[in-house]
């Protein structure tokens, strides 16, 4: 079986690129999805995303797990690659950058489904974890338990 997509509109792929300034000027491209007939799940994992604080611009560290169920559109990977590093030198706290990220991607692909949970590494002796999605989980599609551990600390 042989699914040809039309990758001529993007930017981005098989081509030296740049981190973008800021999540804003960041651009992220989609892709025809070859499957439109089937109900999947996609996965992204970003065990090492980085923010800054907005207060103190330390650094702040998070797994980043984005799930979603496509309808006629794909996340070209790497576009959100580069969106995602757009915010190493972004001030935002936890909750706007996890449920920023995951409503912009709504805004983009039109999924049928989408959640991010943002697994936030302690600062100041505290974990924050963030979770978003648009709705209940669509039947019939496995959609696999995101398994990552809370913060344990020593323990």
């Amino acid at each position: 079986m042989s699914i040809t997509t039309d990758v001529s509109a993007l930017t981005m792929l098989g081509r030296e690129t740049r981190q973008p300034p800021s999540p804003e000027e960041a651009v992220l491209e989609r892709v025809p999805n070859p499957h439109p007939d089937a109900r999947y799940c996609v996965r992204f994992s970003a065990p090492e995303f980085t923010s800054l604080c907005p207060i103190t611009a330390q650094p702040d560290f998070a797994h980043l797990v984005i799930d979603y169920v496509p309808r006629a559109w794909l996340v070209e990977s790497k576009s959100l690659k580069l969106y995602l590093t757009s915010f190493r030198n972004h001030g935002a706290f936890h909750e706007a950058c996890t449920v920023g990220i995951g409503k912009r991607l709504v805004e983009t692909l039109d999924p049928e489904w989408l959640r991010i949970g943002g697994y936030w590494y302690p600062r100041g002796g505290i974990p924050i974890d963030v979770f978003w999605q648009t709705g209940v989980a669509p039947e019939g599609v496995w959609v696999p338990a995101q398994d990552v551990p809370g913060y344990r600390g020593r323990g």
